[in-house]
């Protein structure tokens, strides 16, 4: 089933035309990854949904609500959560207060004692930020930070989880495991809107994507028909890939 809906979606970036009416659906309890190069709008499309950006005309719906450029903290109250890319911790703060500054916007409608409860599963998905609990945030490895960044949004109870390039600036040995820790969020029942360069990667664990280049989508179809699909192969994962 269908959670999340663009519909002919434009939005202008830096005074420049980012979008350029693209329409596309993420399916509840699904992986769907959306790829491109730098500047082909991915991270415009999430600023989109999430009411960062402005949408200048189209629709976005969530649920089957209308969520068109409501405020972004209202669209977090909706179960929209983004983890944003270069993950923007505090890291004066501790991993906890980290992981603890996820739920602000729950603190009025939920209880303390569930709030405990969430932060006890992030913790079970992600045993390292356990160990860490009290450390500085900026005294993390890259990898960790990371799955900090992807905890302080689960932290919010969402329903959908936005990504953006959560493996940027990681080791492929981190990437593969927060790769792997996406994956396990997705089969827990977080429903995943994946935006990543690493092409390979993202299709290996996502059910369905789109390609987006210059602020249009040009390919859609499951991770199996993009993998398979011979310009993708020749633009972002090499003439070898069959052979690896």
């Amino acid at each position: 089933m269908s959670l999340l809906e663009l519909s002919s979606v434009t939005a202008a970036y830096e005074g420049l035309l980012a979008l350029k009416g693209i329409s596309l659906h993420a399916n509840e309890g699904e992986i769907t990854a959306l790829l491109g190069a730098n500047g082909a709008g991915k991270s415009t499309t999430l600023n989109v949904i999430c009411g960062l950006v402005t949408a200048q005309s189209g629709r976005v719906c969530f649920a089957g609500e209308d969520i068109t450029n409501i405020r972004a903290d209202q669209v977090v109250g909706k179960g929209l959560t983004q983890v944003p890319e270069g993950r923007l911790l505090f890291g004066e703060l501790t991993v906890q207060d980290n992981l603890l500054l996820g739920a602000y916007s729950r603190m009025s409608r939920r209880s303390r004692q569930q709030i405990q409860q969430d932060l006890e599963e992030v913790c079970e998905l992600f045993p390292v930020l356990a160990e860490a609990a009290h450390r500085r945030a900026d005294t993390l490895s890259g990898g960790q930070q990371q799955m900090l960044a992807i905890g302080r949004a689960m932290m919010s109870a969402p329903r959908m989880l936005l990504l953006d390039e959560p493996s940027v600036g990681l080791a492929p040995k981190a990437a593969n495991e927060v790769f792997a820790k996406i994956k396990a969020l997705c089969q827990r029942g977080t429903s995943i809107l994946l935006v990543e360069q690493n092409v390979a990667a993202a299709l290996k664990i996502a059910d369905r994507g789109y390609v987006l280049e210059v602020g249009q989508i040009v390919l859609e179809g499951t991770a199996e028909e993009l993998l398979a699909n011979r310009d993708v192969q020749r633009a972002y994962l090499g003439k070898d890939y069959e052979e690896v």
